[in-house]
């Protein structure tokens, strides 16, 4: 699977939160079905996990500024949380 090309589509036609704070609030209100984290994350916690709760963590494997462009976004992005992945095959990631 191409991932930037799942992480585009998901965002186009799915529900996503980017940023570190919104990926935990979603995580917390367990409303997340994935959670993708930058190897740059500042939150230990979610670099070194597995899955929170029972919510798969997907260590992307570059940094908060290459998550980004991968996104197709002119920002660094050091974690979201897909909520529904649209008509992406995103949540068939290996964590």
């Amino acid at each position: 699977m191409d991932l930037a090309h799942a992480l585009k589509v998901a965002l186009e036609t799915g529900t996503v939160r980017i940023g570190l704070t919104e990926t935990l609030d979603a995580a917390k209100s367990k409303k997340a079905r994935l959670l993708i984290v930058a190897k740059s994350c500042p939150d230990a916690t979610l670099r070194k996990e597995r899955a929170i709760g029972k919510i798969p963590v997907y260590h992307y494997d570059g940094t908060a500024v290459d998550l980004g462009q991968a996104c197709g976004r002119p920002f660094p992005i050091s974690a979201m949380a897909i909520l529904d992945p649209g008509s992406s095959a995103i949540l068939t990631l290996e964590t």
